[in-house]
């Protein structure tokens, strides 16, 4: 009975073949995950030997040669900073823009509108990084920062001189960067919910509001989180327009005590100095930045597996 099974799966069939074929495809993402990986462990072994877990709680960068210090620690924080300041932003205006779309939007609206939104996330981030650094940091500067520090300057989020290439303006220009993911994906979600659902619900006379609220996102919830996942994963690893618009401090001025203040990100540290580097610290520094950014990656999608697993108990798009 074994060695009969085991001939109808070694048969060279069609299907057996296209078996074979998928199977590989979807290893080779473990895969190129585990050679990614072992490179940036490979790459960083100087500076994580040197420092050990120092590197990743320390505020020092210094290169220069016999005062070698190198901390992550800015950086991350920075890039932590910036992407929730994206999805604190993004997140309302996209779901707004996918519930428009699917929800309320007239046909003549919903077929265009549609378009400029798909659109806008086919701009290259180049494009955010310039708009970001010769206008919208002097409109954001002077209409939302001055004020923020004139009356509430008190606060330590909000202390500094506005200088508008600072932690905010990188966070809003990333929001405005996932803003086009998150919303083609929620409104795909959101117009794939049955119309069973939504006619039951108006059957019992709740309003439009109550319909999209307790039943349209509720039942296309573990999509949208996916969505969020998506735009967050964006935010997290943008490199040039952030590297445009954040400042790029270094060292302990890196570190993100107020928005208002220069910063840097993981993606922009990299950028900036890792083709400079000419010490073999050094580059193994940027390296386990690397390696640090990669880490945190792997964090936020263990975690969004389990909250929609676990925590939202999201069985087949709908509630359990």
């Amino acid at each position: 009975m074994i060695h009969e099974q085991m001939r109808m799966i070694i048969k060279p069939t069609a299907d057996n073949l296209f078996k074979i074929l998928v199977a590989v495809i979807a290893a080779s993402a473990a895969v190129i995950l585990i050679i990614s990986a072992y490179a940036l462990l490979s790459g960083s072994s100087t500076v994580l030997g040197k420092f050990g877990f120092d590197f990743f709680v320390s505020a020092k960068w210094n290169p220069a040669e016999g005062k070698e210090a190198f901390g992550v620690l800015p950086y991350v924080l920075g890039t932590l900073v910036t992407s929730g300041i994206a999805l604190l932003i993004g997140v309302p205006l996209s779901l707004g823009i996918a519930i428009f779309l699917s929800e309320m939007a007239p046909k003549i609206l919903r077929v265009p509108i549609g378009y400029i939104v798909e659109l806008l996330a086919a701009v290259p981030s180049v494009i955010y990084g310039l708009w970001g650094l010769f206008i919208f940091r002097y409109w954001l500067m002077d209409y939302v920062e001055t004020p923020l520090s004139n009356y509430l300057g008190w606060l330590p989020i909000f202390s500094g001189t506005p200088f508008g290439l600072d932690v905010l303006t990188a966070g809003v220009i990333l929001a405005i960067m996932i803003i086009p993911t998150i919303a083609s994906v929620s409104r795909d979600v959101i117009s794939s919910v049955p119309n069973a659902i939504r006619e039951g619900a108006y059957s019992i006379g709740a309003t439009q509001w109550e319909v999209i609220r307790y039943w349209v996102l509720s039942y296309g919830r573990s999509g949208i989180f996916g969505a969020i996942i998506l735009g967050l994963g964006r935010a997290v690893g943008e490199t040039m327009a952030v590297t445009m618009v954040i400042g790029n401090a270094t060292g302990p001025y890196a570190m993100p005590s107020s928005l208002f203040k220069p910063g840097q990100t993981l993606s922009s540290l990299i950028a900036n100095g890792f083709l400079e580097a000419t010490a073999a610290t050094e580059k193994s520094a940027y390296i386990g930045a690397a390696l640090t950014l990669l880490i945190i990656s792997v964090i936020i999608n263990i975690l969004a597996y389990l909250m929609v697993s676990r925590i939202m108990k999201v069985k087949g798009g709908a509630v359990e």
